[in-house]
């Protein structure tokens, strides 16, 4: 296992886990957006669960690496679901926030695989 590896991981993490944490606290930011969307209020603990359990993976990824691995396909999906979410809603300004959370994890999956 590289330092870069270990690195960027728990950036990805970071920045995931921050994530989630701003959806359960429910920050304007955040929620508004959601709204805007048309994302149901009512799946906000999903959409802070599934992050929250992705970055999770993501560290425990470091010390059994096939859960690392599933937390990162799981969180790319996620975050192409959002993606595709921002595209329907023609929020086109808004398609690079969820890429700047899903980069380090793309960057982290490829240096696991890289080691």
């Amino acid at each position: 296992m590289s330092t870069a590896h270990v690195v960027v991981t728990l950036l990805a993490a970071a920045l995931v886990g921050f994530s989630a944490v701003s959806v359960f606290a429910g920050a304007e930011w955040v929620v508004k957006p959601l709204v805007d969307y048309g994302i149901p209020g009512s799946w906000r603990v999903w959409l802070g669960t599934a992050k929250a359990a992705g970055a999770a993976g993501l560290v425990a990824g470091l010390f059994v690496p096939f859960i690392g691995v599933a937390a990162g396909i799981g969180l790319v999906l996620y975050f192409t679901g959002a993606v595709v979410t921002v595209l329907r809603a023609r929020w086109f300004s808004h398609v690079p926030f969820p890429l700047v959370y899903v980069a380090p994890v793309i960057v982290s999956l490829a240096l696991g695989f890289a080691a």
